[in-house]
C-alpha cells in the first residue's frame, strides 16, 4: 500500500459505517412521516365526528360500532370518548414531531460527517500522489 493507503482505508471503513447509519436514519424518518401523516388522518376524522356529535340535541340516539355490532352510547359520553381520543391523537402527533426533529438533526450530523471524512480522503490521495 503507497502512503496514506492505510489512513485512506481506514477512512473508507468509517465513511461507509457512516453512510449506512445515514440509511437506517432516514428509513427510521419515513417511517416516523408515514405515522405522523396517518394520525393527521385520524384527527381529521375525530375532528368531523365531534363536529356532528356537537350538532345533536340531547336526546339523539347514538350508537357505537364495536365489532360486527352497532351498542347504544349516552351521548355526552360518546362525546368524552372522541374528545379524549383527539387529545390522545394530538399528543401522539407531538410525539412524532419531536421524533422527526431529532431524526432530521441526526441525518443533518451524518451528512456533516460523511463530507468531512470524504474532503479528508481527497486531501490524503492528493499527498498521496504529490510525494510520488
Amino acid at each position: 500500500m503507497g502512503p496514506g493507503g492505510a489512513e485512506v482505508a481506514q477512512m473508507q471503513k468509517k465513511f461507509e459505517g457512516e453512510l449506512v447509519a445515514l440509511k437506517k436514519i432516514q428509513k427510521d424518518l419515513t417511517k416516523t412521516t408515514t405515522l405522523r401523516s396517518q394520525l393527521d388522518g385520524q384527527l381529521n376524522e375525530n375532528k368531523v365526528v365531534k363536529e356532528e356529535l356537537d350538532l345533536l340535541d340531547m336526546n339523539a340516539v347514538v350508537y357505537k360500532l364495536i365489532g360486527p355490532a352497532l351498542i347504544r352510547q349516552d351521548l355526552e359520553e360518546a362525546r368524552q370518548n372522541v374528545g379524549k381520543r383527539i387529545d390522545y391523537i394530538q399528543q401522539e402527533i407531538k410525539r412524532h414531531e419531536n421524533g422527526m426533529e431529532d431524526l432530521e438533526k441526526k441525518a443533518d450530523e451524518k451528512r456533516d460527517c460523511i463530507s468531512k471524512l470524504q474532503q479528508q480522503m481527497q486531501q490524503i490521495m492528493i499527498k498521496a500522489q504529490g510525494s510520488q
